[in-house]
């Protein structure tokens, strides 16, 4: 596993400043289904995604959304936690969800996983409230993205989670370049009226950075004044 991460690392340092980088943005066609296969193979993607989703702490009954799901490694962790509940996958490239869809067949048939071809500024979902939400490596490429946060808090119940994954994949990328990251991200979680908000690191080459908050809780009724 070490020598195909390295060899994947080798080929990705050539292959991003010719055009590769795009195609993790937004992958379509040949070289997209490509982009995904990396994706959901590579060791330090796959151990990414199933440690943000521990940290998310997903019940077995509880409803859960992912935006930019990409090939559908976190829906995988995300669904076998869910066992009796729900998990939607949301992304903007069609052949992500072609790839998800294929890696979680099993729980798409069975009513547990649902994937949808949409961005994230123009969602129309059938499913919320959510008890949790999740991003891996996609807050960063939203347009407005403290907006679009805004608007997933809408979408969760008082109380609910998210996590916020970011891995910087530039070029000479260093821990204080995840430490960045997160702080920015904390600050878009914030500013967003998420409360609660903390950050965990993940030991990876940068490291990844997990930002985590609440939507806060539902006011307890005022008690009424009894008449007499």
């Amino acid at each position: 596993m070490k020598i195909e991460e390295r060899a994947l690392g080798r080929f990705l340092k050539w292959w991003g400043p010719r055009g590769g980088l795009a195609q993790f943005h937004r992958p379509t066609g040949t070289v997209g289904h490509v982009v995904g296969w990396i994706m959901g193979r590579r060791s330090s993607n796959v151990a990414r995604n199933r440690w943000a989703v521990r940290l998310l702490d997903v019940q077995p009954t509880e409803r859960v959304i992912e935006l930019g799901c990409g090939p559908g490694v976190a829906i995988a962790a995300l669904a076998a936690r869910a066992s009796r509940g729900s998990v939607v996958g949301v992304d903007h490239s069609a052949v992500m969800i072609r790839q998800a869809r294929h890696r979680n067949r099993a729980a798409v048939r069975a009513g547990r996983v649902r994937l949808v071809h949409a961005p994230v500024e123009n969602l129309s979902l059938r499913e919320g409230p959510f008890d949790a939400a999740l991003a891996v490596n996609t807050v960063g490429m939203w347009p407005d993205p403290t907006a679009r946060l805004r608007e997933l808090a809408g979408l969760l119940r008082p109380g609910g989670r998210i996590a916020v994954v970011s891995q910087p994949r530039c070029p000479g990328a260093t821990a204080a370049t995840s430490a960045a990251a997160a702080t920015e991200l904390a600050g878009q979680l914030t500013d967003a009226g998420f409360e609660h908000v903390r950050t965990e690191m993940l030991d990876l080459d940068p490291p990844a950075a997990c930002v985590l908050g609440r939507v806060a809780p539902a006011s307890p009724a005022t008690p009424t004044t009894a008449t007499r």
